[in-house]
């Protein structure tokens, strides 16, 4: 890919830029920088009004095919677009995973009648989303799901628990996992299923974090039931959508990721200048080591953009899990290291945690969630690199 914008590509930034500018004022001012990881809770109201200025003005869902209802950009334009969005600190958006995850792979998997019922309400963020995969004995090893679906008349009856889901406290409809032949074990007999959240039969629990937020969620299905045409793929298919999603999860989103990360960094700089942290030479090579990681990261997205586009996506996708989560860790690690003894205290009673701390708390999960270091190890050196598959019982 070249990093070079284009004529057309830096009209577009600037017409982006401009946008943001624009638009980010008023009572929309107020929410610049919020929401995230470990700060899902704050201003949802206004955070979702500005999803949905969002929406009326044309920039959602900016990959999607025009005949689905997206703007049909560019990869190009789509990375222009993160990298603007994130640098004007915007709020992080609420509609993410309807948009970035279940939208796609229904463009991509789903029926006409499927892609008619559920793509406008993912556009005009009418309607939002939450992902049933993991489960108490089936975390990183998904094709462990024991959470079941039995058909009765026209209607899937669903029964098991989801843990770890995000967003599920105020989501509209969950994407679930289910096994629906019992017979079959493993990637076997799975089924991708849309249910809706707001029915009798499924129960949310927040869990409450080192941060003492609850955006993650435990989730009981107890005779939920979901329609028998909302069933992405074939029955027993589950697997291979599923797998879809997950491919889409490591896409475009990841740009701002990085543009966040840059600013966290920036933080963490800017108070070993005021507390002299940076004058100790092994924390200034840490500052800039952090720095190179980011410059790796962002290229190596790219790179994995422009196979995307290009039809030759090889194992860049399947490393990107494994080296941000490590590096944002090491990010966590390296605030407390540059705060020093004052990151041992909280700002006031009883938990306020100030920027650094969230940060060195939030991103003890980030090796965890979304599958484990050990579980992205063992799909690169299986399914990547095709060494021997690891004995199990």
């Amino acid at each position: 890919m070249d990093l070079t914008d284009s004529a057309a590509e830096s009209a577009f930034r600037t017409q982006v830029r401009e946008w943001l500018g624009d638009h980010l004022t008023g009572d929309f001012a107020e929410v610049r920088g919020l929401g995230g990881p470990g700060r899902e809770h704050e201003a949802f109201d206004a955070r979702l009004a500005w999803d949905r200025h969002l929406a009326d003005h044309g920039w959602t869902c900016l990959g999607w095919p025009t005949e689905f209802g997206g703007r049909g950009a560019s990869i190009q334009e789509q990375v222009i677009f993160h990298e603007e969005y994130a640098q004007a600190n915007a709020p992080v958006r609420l509609s993410h995973i309807g948009e970035e995850l279940l939208g796609p792979t229904v463009i991509a998997f789903g029926t006409p009648q499927q892609q008619q019922r559920f793509l406008p309400p993912i556009v005009t963020v009418r309607e939002l989303w939450c992902q049933g995969y993991s489960e108490p004995g089936a975390g990183s090893d998904l094709a462990n799901v024991s959470t079941r679906a039995e058909r009765d008349g026209g209607e899937w009856v669903v029964h098991g628990q989801k843990v770890w889901t995000s967003h599920a406290h105020f989501a509209d409809w969950c994407f679930v996992l289910a096994r629906t032949d019992p017979a079959e074990t493993r990637h076997h007999g799975l089924s991708y299923l849309l249910v809706p959240m707001q029915q009798p039969g499924i129960e949310v629990r927040p869990i409450t974090q080192l941060t003492g937020t609850s955006e993650f969620n435990e989730v009981f299905f107890d005779g939920a039931r979901a329609d028998a045409h909302h069933v992405v793929g074939e029955v027993g298919d589950g697997w291979r959508v599923a797998m879809g999603t997950l491919g889409f999860e490591r896409g475009i989103g990841t740009v701002d990721q990085q543009v966040v990360f840059r600013r966290e960094l920036q933080g963490i700089t800017d108070l070993a200048r005021a507390n002299g942290a940076l004058e100790d030479p092994v924390l200034r090579d840490k500052i800039v080591r952090a720095w190179t990681g980011l410059e790796i990261m962002r290229f190596n997205v790219l790179r994995t953009l422009t196979g995307v586009a290009n039809g030759t996506a090889g194992s860049e996708a399947s490393i990107a899990k494994l080296y941000w989560a490590r590096f944002h860790r090491g990010l966590g690690e390296l605030a407390m290291e540059v705060a020093g003894a004052d990151g041992l205290l909280t700002d006031g009673p009883p938990y306020e945690l100030d920027e650094h701390q969230r940060l060195f708390l939030f991103t003890r999960a980030d090796t965890i969630y979304g599958g484990s270091d050990e579980i992205q190890r063992n799909i690169i050196a299986e399914r990547v690199l095709g060494l021997p598959k690891e004995v199990r019982p």
